[in-house]
């Protein structure tokens, strides 16, 4: 692996950089995103049945906010249950848009990286192409040189390709997974207020 990089020159390593950084923001997500995390099943039904047995009120809100991000979009709405639906979907929908936000969080970065990664490898391809007219000389060429200027082009291109295809891959796949949640949460939030409302049973 060392040679691999001695022969790529140095325009390969702000590839490597940015390929540590779009494994650990993949790793990161994928634990992150997971459903069990976000959208737990079952939690509208029993914030509803806890709310209407009436009790503590205040701790069950409390601990919905710190449940999951579903549970503080429901629990932005049951700490509004006594003013209108207007008010009470208003707080829902300011609660789900800083939810939202937080769930996309990191992946502006992966989308970045898998989006520049062809462009520094290109990058690389260039300073090879410069090493291999720098081999040319009067008296004929430096095979070395030659040889060098090709690795840095074919290495460099290579890399760049290897780390855009999956962060590209993991980026759609989580930014489709952050839509799928927030529109489950708007659907689960709508219920909610027609439960406390008494429009559905």
């Amino acid at each position: 692996m060392f040679a691999i990089v001695q022969a790529a020159g140095w325009p390969i390593w702000p590839l490597l950089l940015a390929s540590i950084i779009a494994v650990a923001l993949i790793i990161e997500r994928l634990v992150a995103l997971r459903r069990t995390k976000v959208v737990p099943g079952g939690l509208l039904q029993r914030a509803v049945g806890e709310f209407k047995r009436g009790g503590n009120n205040d701790k069950l809100i409390d601990e919905l906010e710190q449940h999951s991000p579903l549970g503080r979009v429901l629990a932005a709405g049951l700490r509004n249950v006594a003013s209108s639906r207007e008010v009470m979907k208003e707080s829902i929908e300011e609660a789900g848009a800083a939810v939202a936000h937080e769930l996309g969080r990191y992946l502006t970065t992966l989308g970045t990286i898998a989006s520049i990664s062809p462009l520094m490898g290109l990058f690389g391809t260039v300073v090879g192409m410069i090493e291999i007219f720098g081999s040319q000389s009067p008296t004929g060429s430096n095979p070395m040189q030659l040889a060098h200027g090709i690795s840095i082009a074919l290495y460099n291109t290579g890399f760049g390709l290897v780390i855009a295809i999956p962060s590209m891959i993991f980026w759609r796949h989580f930014r489709a997974l952050v839509d799928g949640f927030v529109v489950e949460m708007e659907q689960l939030a709508v219920k909610l207020v027609e439960y406390t409302h008494g429009d559905r049973k």
